[in-house]
């Protein structure tokens, strides 16, 4: 594509890299802002292309409020609005449909409740986040909710993240949840494809990125297991399973093969031996 540009906030980050690289395969000029470039960025210095918006904290929210505040809802804003672009796809989190188990699938339209806590910062600074980009005039505003994302570099803050860097150092993997309870994974890379073809050329405002299928606590551990490393679950270990995550409008954009497997294969090589 003549003339494509693009530029990724956050694009040195685990999401963020991918996403740059999928762009940059697809002949974008990328450009990566770091904090000193970020006063520029923000204020209309130059032209910034089809943006993504990858900043933003996730494991650490509780000890760090004011900066998930920040990330998430109010560095988004200045750029949403104090800056010129093509495209601008804000990152968010399936976790924003909350834990409501009795009703799903989880589609894009769902109506979301949240109860205001410390608990749910991350949450409510995501929805504003999303707010500020689904309220602006542009239909080139767009927000992509990500599950749970899995891949080389990803962060020990999260729950698949923790118990793969305790199985590397071998110490025993307890798991804090019932093995029926269930997460959605998705692959960085077929995760940083998809979100390149919605910054690109999205149809919609709000799109789910996720695999669509939910994989329990049981069938990790058992990979695990199988790779060698010693796994417990805690006792009165409450089960967490959450409706599934409708990707049926991303699936009828943008098709894609699946990729059944690729989370058995990455727990299994992050243990150190190959399946």
């Amino acid at each position: 594509m003549a003339d494509l540009t693009a530029t990724i906030f956050g694009g040195t980050g685990f999401v963020g890299r991918h996403v740059a690289a999928a762009l940059a395969a697809r002949g974008a000029k990328v450009w990566c802002p770091t904090r000193d470039d970020l006063a520029a960025a923000r204020h209309r210095a130059r032209p910034l292309g089809h943006v993504v918006y990858a900043i933003g904290l996730t494991g650490d929210f509780r000890a760090r409020p004011v900066d998930t505040v920040e990330a998430n809802a109010r560095l988004l804003g200045e750029i949403l609005h104090g800056s010129e672009w093509s495209s601008f796809l804000a990152l968010s989190s399936t976790r924003v449909y909350g834990s409501d188990a009795a009703t799903g699938p989880w589609g894009e339209d769902r109506a979301i409740a949240v109860r205001p806590s410390a608990d749910a910062l991350y949450d409510l600074s995501k929805l504003t986040g999303e707010a500020l980009v689904l309220g602006h005039a542009s239909p080139s505003a767009r927000v992509a909710r990500l599950s749970n994302v899995f891949g080389t570099g990803m962060s020990e803050n999260t729950f698949l993240g923790a118990i793969l860097a305790a199985a590397r150092r071998g110490e025993t993997v307890t798991i804090g949840e019932d093995p029926l309870s269930a997460k959605d994974y998705v692959a960085v890379e077929r995760a940083a494809q998809a979100l390149a073809d919605i910054a690109l050329s999205g149809r919609h405002r709000l799109y789910n990125v996720a695999s669509g299928a939910r994989v329990t606590h049981g069938e990790v551990a058992g990979w695990l297991a199988a790779a060698g490393a010693t796994v417990r679950f805690a006792e009165d270990a409450p089960r967490r399973t959450l409706p599934a995550i409708d990707v049926s409008r991303l699936a009828a954009e943008f098709p894609a093969p699946p990729d059944e497997g690729a989370l058995a294969a990455f727990v299994t090589q992050s243990t150190g031996v190959a399946p």
